[in-house]
């Protein structure tokens, strides 16, 4: 009995040995800094971002069908007659709530890149504005973060304009997606949706439109300034309709985020993501990034690259109801024009050299 009990006293004294050896290796290993700090916070506020874009619709759709064969199932029809009844609200304004777009992530998001808003004129609140955004990059995010979230000083540098962010009409049908979506300020890019925006909910409106789209999203890569914005002048005939004056922008740094492979012109992988991109309204890049444990390792997330979203200046634009073909033309090269002199002028600035010139398709 004694031996056991000796043995007993024997593995609790070493016991206690090393959990006090564990708790001085503990104790002396340095603790994170506040800079290691930072750059978790802007990591994770980055992950949330991209996970939320590329998973949350689908997800929800996902968990919301599983729920209508559980004993959960009222949830699903519930959310079913809610969407219903509030189909019509995202081309109606949506439900944007201040409270998110002043999410204190939303530094940390910003601060990641970092992502800086630079004004060149002033936006007068007694008119309706549409911003054409450039490029479109893979996230879009220079505009997201410039026109949905308040952490680069939009309200403050521009007093009185309510900023919105058109995206696929199709996102709103997600459920839960479309929630998010509306609570940050974004609109379908549709004409009923924009036309609300710029015709019954008052002046101060300013409506981005990434022009490009999709298609444009499919060329990007670092290093190259293509637009696709030739052809586009839908966006031009809304402005006229509802006497939106058009002011362009440029996110310099935003095709830095991310590496794309890129299929050349009449290869098969290209028509594949052309006809994809027809038929659902997006195209399926092979793109990649960073991981979440290094840089040098492979994953979804941006890479840190500064951004610079510049807003040029406004081009004047008069309300016709019906305007000409050669009208629209005529507005449509005035914002060209417009969009090239801000590029030129603000390219060595931002990373560009003089001799990168911004090509239209």
């Amino acid at each position: 009995m004694k031996t056991i009990i000796a043995a007993c006293s024997q593995n609790l004294s070493g016991s206690r040995a090393s959990i006090q050896t564990a708790l001085r290796t503990l104790l002396a290993a340095p603790w994170p800094s506040q800079r290691d700090v930072r750059s978790w916070l802007q990591l994770l506020s980055v992950l949330q971002w991209v996970l939320s874009f590329l998973l949350l619709g689908t997800v929800s759709l996902l968990l919301l069908i599983y729920l209508v064969f559980t004993s959960f199932w009222p949830i699903s029809a519930l959310y079913l007659a809610w969407i219903i009844f509030d189909w019509d609200t995202p081309e109606k304004g949506g439900r944007r709530l201040p409270c998110l777009r002043r999410w204190p992530v939303w530094r940390h998001f910003r601060d990641y890149f970092p992502v800086k808003l630079v004004k060149t004129h002033d936006l007068s609140p007694s008119h309706n504005y549409i911003i054409g955004s450039h490029p479109h990059g893979i996230l879009c995010v220079g505009a997201f973060c410039n026109f949905i979230t308040g952490s680069t000083g939009f309200g403050e540098m521009f007093p009185g304009i309510r900023p919105f962010l058109t995206t696929l009409a199709g996102n709103f049908r997600l459920p839960v997606f479309r929630e998010y979506l509306m609570s940050g300020g974004l609109c379908p890019v549709t004409r009923r949706a924009i036309g609300y925006l710029l015709s019954k909910n008052g002046t101060g409106n300013a409506v981005a439109i990434v022009i490009g789209g999709a298609a444009e999203s499919l060329s990007c890569r670092p290093g190259v300034t293509t637009l696709i914005l030739k052809n586009r002048k839908g966006f031009v005939r809304m402005a006229l309709q509802h006497g939106a004056y058009l002011v362009p922008s440029f996110s310099f740094g935003e095709n830095d985020l991310f590496r794309q492979v890129v299929f050349e012109e009449g290869s098969w992988m290209r028509s594949i993501q052309q006809r994809f991109q027809k038929m659902m309204g997006f195209a399926p890049c092979v793109f990649y990034g960073r991981g979440l444990t290094s840089v040098q390792s492979l994953g979804f997330l941006p890479y840190a690259r500064p951004i610079t979203t510049v807003v040029g200046e406004p081009v004047a634009v008069p309300k016709i109801e019906d305007p000409s073909c050669e009208t629209v033309d005529m507005y449509h090269e005035m914002y060209v024009r417009s969009l090239l002199k801000l590029f030129n002028e603000n390219k060595t600035k931002y990373g560009l050299s003089e001799t990168d010139e911004l090509h239209i398709l």
